[in-house]
């Protein structure tokens, strides 16, 4: 009986095992598919880019309706934005990367003036900072389109140069002097949080290139010494470091985001008290539907929604890095890995001023906070990924054998090229060098080329050209020495 006993035992113990394992080879099975990464891509823009809508629709209508104008006037900019965002998307999975390298030093030069124009009365303040371009109703900030326009031209130029990348001057010009005027550029408007955003490009680039590690320390040591100074330099940064420091110092002025976000989380709990109806967006938290959004998901759908949300971010944060590593073209490589880095630290930075790990710097959630510029040049890089992901040569060759596919041809995607490798210059062959006068050069050992490339490898032309002058010497000198005897 203990016998019969213990078989359903064994079989109970077996089965979750066994469940396990074959949902794991089938993910396994699933994720070496060669579209499984741009699958996995769109999946994670459309839940972001809904969840977004969904979002700021619910943080932004009552405090609408508490000003007097309509619930939905901040959700309409926003899906106006999002359907501009879409077009360009499209546009990006269907344009050549090849072309997109080849325009990004143009776009890197139309940046750099736009940063400039923008210091001038061309620009419109907001929030105490000149980086706005204001056309009739379409405003737009140059600084997010520079950020993608520097992760294009400078992995461009260090791919370019990747054979002379061991020494620091081919290193660092002419990449780290732009980014060092693009930053000043920014810094006059000024934009920190634009700031920040761009040095994580540029060590993502320096990084992904293979740059030694202790220029990564004298970096790390000028950002800290760069942050003190301008912490120091202006009154409301240093108010912002105070205030993260110390938040109950100031509760009702600069601590009142920093404690209303809490409360806010807190009082969400593990499912949250639904959509629309927590009561930060009444007022008491500021910026509410853009900088502040992650509290509202906390307040209204919880623990859950604030997992779902990381969870999100860290699937982009690998898909966008495994698109990196399974890519051959070191380009698309540097590329793809960067633009990840990008956003993921920017989705990181956003979390962590609003849980109090980090100071408020002013920065958006990608896809999920309210913001035009914002919301489009983060739709771009989107599609720029997903252009990538179709270049990976097992998806390049799926593609162009096994048609477009479902996803591919209702989007009328085209064919990815594959990678070819650059074609190596011959080298010339040198010539002989003059020799000086009553100087004698040192005669070079004959080599037997037969015995050198072994005994069926025939003699090189010279050496056939060099056997025949020798035997027509042998034989003319014989010829003379018949005739003297002859004589």
């Amino acid at each position: 009986m203990t016998v019969v006993a213990d078989k359903p035992k064994s079989k109970r113990k077996v089965r979750p095992a066994g469940r396990v394992a074959s949902l794991r080879g089938g993910l396994t099975s699933w994720l070496s598919r060669p579209l499984a990464d741009f699958h996995l891509l769109l999946a994670i823009f459309g839940m972001l880019t809904v969840l977004g809508l969904v979002m700021v629709l619910s943080a932004s209508a009552p405090g609408q309706v508490a000003s007097g104008v309509s619930a939905y006037s901040v959700f309409q900019k926003q899906l106006i934005y999002v359907c501009i965002g879409a077009v360009l998307f499209w546009v990006m999975l269907r344009f050549p990367l090849r072309k997109l390298r080849h325009f990004s030093t143009a776009a890197m030069g139309i940046g750099v003036v736009l940063l400039a124009l923008v210091l001038t009365p061309l620009g419109d303040v907001r929030g105490g900072a000149r980086s706005w371009f204001t056309l009739g109703p379409v405003s737009f900030q140059p600084i997010e389109a520079v950020k993608l326009a520097l992760a294009l031209w400078g992995a461009h130029v260090l791919v370019t140069k990747r054979a002379l990348l061991s020494q620091y001057r081919h290193l660092l010009v002419p990449v780290v002097p732009v980014a060092m005027l693009v930053f000043a550029l920014v810094m006059l408007q000024p934009d920190l949080g634009g700031t920040i955003t761009l040095g994580v490009v540029l060590v993502s680039l320096l990084w992904f290139v293979g740059a030694p590690m202790r220029l990564f320390g004298v970096i790390a040591g000028g950002a800290v010494a760069g942050a003190v100074v301008l912490a120091i330099g202006a009154a409301y940064r240093l108010q912002r470091v105070t205030t993260f420091l110390n938040p109950d110092a100031d509760p009702q002025g600069a601590g009142l985001q920093a404690r209303q976000a809490m409360y806010a989380l807190a009082e969400g709990g593990l499912f949250g008290k639904g959509l629309a109806q927590g009561s930060s967006q009444w007022r008491y938290l500021p910026n509410v539907e853009s900088d502040f959004i992650f509290a509202v998901i906390g307040e209204e759908l919880g623990f859950v929604g604030c997992a779902l949300v990381l969870a999100l971010f860290g699937g982009l944060a690998w898909v966008g890095l495994r698109v990196a590593s399974r890519n051959t073209d070191p380009w698309i490589r540097i590329v793809a890995a960067t633009l990840t880095v990008w956003l993921v630290a920017q989705a990181a930075i956003n979390i962590g001023y609003v849980v109090r790990l980090l100071p408020v710097t002013g920065l958006t959630l990608p896809l999920i906070s309210s913001g035009g510029t914002s919301v489009v040049t983060t739709m771009v890089v989107f599609g720029i990924l997903a252009n990538c992901a179709r270049h990976e040569p097992e998806a390049v060759v799926a593609l162009r054998s096994l048609g477009p596919g479902r996803v591919g041809g209702l989007l009328k995607l085209p064919a990815p090229e594959a990678y070819r490798l650059p074609a190596k210059r011959k080298p010339s062959r040198p010539s002989t060098p003059p020799r000086a006068p009553g100087r004698r050069t040192a005669q070079l050992p004959v080599v037997d080329e037969r015995r050198m490339a072994g005994r069926s490898a025939p003699p090189s032309e010279y050496r056939r050209r060099e056997s025949r002058r020798t035997q027509g010497r042998s034989e003319q000198g014989r010829s003379t020495r018949g005739r003297g005897r002859h004589n």
